[in-house]
């Protein structure tokens, strides 16, 4: 690997706050799998280039369950990205993970089931997901939060819910049952596809408030309520911001280093190649070329 190349994909507030990271090239790409969920912006930061894409589309129009995942990781894969650093709201399911702090997961529960989850309709391929994100991109993220003055939880597992609704109390408790840290609605597929897609992939979770299980003060109106929800939204965001900016030449190091998630097909392709149609190689081309050289 010659270089790397970012995609963000911002989530709930950072994916509006992404012009923030540079102004560039805008495009519109057309996919396999139909448009992403905007325009991807080419832009660099710290020498590095990168993709910028919003998750949820202009003005948030897009509900966890509508969101293009499988376009807008194609579409990252042909502009020439190679590592994938993600955002996404999330709540707390620990009492020590608290709103504006930052979290790196390291793994994943997937309790969603409304999603295409998988580019290869076509055959049969099967990728490893025991770490479902990127060892050496965590802990560049990691390294780029030394000297942080927000709290930096390193590890923790997600539970991705299918949503829009949120969890009811026996949910949540039944999530914290089970060990996990936070719990969203965006990482998967976006982290199975991925991987598929041979792109080190991250997340950086942005707790903006604590699950059901914690009930609010009974003091808070869910007005106010709102409003607090919102504050730490925007200043998780800009957390987020800071801690990709000083994670920028960490990530760039590892131009240098080998990841076994960038040759996840190698041993994942069990159909008969020479099986493929022609159309089917040619609409996976940027996933699988390398993989059918003839």
């Amino acid at each position: 690997m010659s270089r790397v190349v970012v995609g963000i994909i911002g989530g709930t507030g950072l994916g509006e706050a992404l012009g923030t990271l540079g102004q560039g090239e805008v495009r519109e790409v057309e996919t396999p799998f139909g448009r992403p969920s905007g325009p991807i912006t080419l832009t660099e930061l710290a020498g590095v280039p990168l993709a910028l894409l919003s998750r949820h589309g202009e003005g948030h129009m897009l509900n966890p369950s509508q969101v293009p995942y499988r376009a807008n990781i194609y579409a990252l894969k042909a502009l020439g990205v190679t590592h994938v650093i993600a955002s996404g709201a999330v709540g707390s399911l620990r009492e020590e993970v608290a709103p504006r702090h930052l979290v790196i997961p390291d793994q994943v529960i997937d309790k969603t089931f409304r999603r295409a989850g998988t580019f290869f309709d076509d055959l049969a391929v099967h990728v490893e997901l025991a770490a479902p994100f990127c060892g050496g991109l965590r802990n560049a993220l990691v390294k780029g939060g030394a000297g942080f003055p927000v709290r930096l939880h390193q590890g923790g597992t997600y539970v991705c819910m299918e949503g829009p609704q949120f969890s009811t109390r026996a949910e949540s408790e039944l999530h914290r049952s089970w060990g996990a840290s936070v719990i969203g609605m965006t990482v998967m597929p976006e982290a199975k596809l991925a991987r598929e897609a041979e792109l080190c992939y991250a997340m950086v979770a942005l707790p903006t408030d604590y699950d059901c299980w914690r009930p609010h003060p009974a003091n808070l109106d869910q007005a106010k309520l709102i409003e607090e929800i919102l504050g730490n939204v925007k200043t998780a965001t800009q957390n987020a911001l800071e801690l990709v900016r000083r994670s920028m030449p960490h990530v760039a190091a590892l131009a240098e280093k080998s990841c076994a998630c960038q040759s996840a097909l190698a041993l994942g392709i069990w159909s008969d190649r020479s099986k493929l149609t022609p159309d089917t190689r040619a609409r996976l081309k940027p996933l699988l070329g390398k993989y059918l050289e003839e």
